[in-house]
């Protein structure tokens, strides 16, 4: 899949799942949840155990089915070793301007995570692919909306925060997606195994989302 078609992926499916685990064991489990709930756009946490492991096996088991993802990348030497593991984008929480530029030479879609205007377009000007705005819930919606308003040729991402009840407030403030962490899977979810609920949860995203996309 080429990197287009994996920026309209992210941008159809309209969230990103965040895995964020202690351990590496049910992942691949969750991920079949979170695909069978209609999400196709996962991102597995680099300080999660294994997180490497996670994505190549993954990257194997499901192919173009699902677009996964490595986060909370610090540098682009993490960058480099994701994306030789398989995963087909990069998310960090802050602007590193070496990692984008590492994810460019791959041509590996990038998500740098920024929050104030001056971040975002510069993060923009660099060949950002998506901007992740974090942490979202501070400013909320609103913010978004408010950002987008002298910089509309920007996409957003807003994540940190971001609940099944905000999504679709989001989408129709302007972002181009959202990226749910704990409010869809959580540590009990994992701890548990109750891949049902996490299913459920995938499809309640789903749904808000094509309710915004629609309205």
């Amino acid at each position: 899949m080429d990197k287009d078609k994996q920026r309209e992926m992210i941008r159809e499916t309209g969230v990103v799942a965040i895995i964020r685990a202690k351990t590496s064991g049910d992942l691949v489990e969750a991920a079949e949840a979170i695909k069978a709930g209609g999400l196709g756009v996962i991102e597995v946490t680099m300080t999660t155990p294994g997180a490497l492991n996670v994505i190549s096996e993954a990257t194997q088991r499901f192919g173009t089915e699902v677009l996964f993802g490595a986060g909370t990348v610090l540098d682009p030497e993490t960058a480099r070793a994701a994306i030789l593991a398989g995963a087909q984008f990069i998310v960090s929480p802050t602007l590193n301007p070496k990692t984008v530029e590492l994810c460019r030479r791959y041509s590996k879609v990038v998500v740098p995570g920024c929050f104030t205007p001056t971040e975002i377009l510069t993060a923009w000007e660099m060949g950002a692919d998506f901007v992740k705005v974090f942490p979202a819930d501070v400013g909320g919606p609103s913010y978004i909306k408010a950002i987008l308003a002298p910089l509309p040729q920007v996409e957003l991402i807003p994540t940190g925060g971001v609940t099944v009840e905000t999504t679709g407030l989001f989408l129709k403030a302007g972002a181009a997606a959202v990226a749910a962490g704990s409010s869809l899977v959580s540590q009990k979810i994992l701890d548990e195994r109750d891949f049902a609920l996490l299913k459920e949860r995938a499809k309640r995203f789903r749904e808000e989302v094509v309710k915004a996309q629609q309205e």
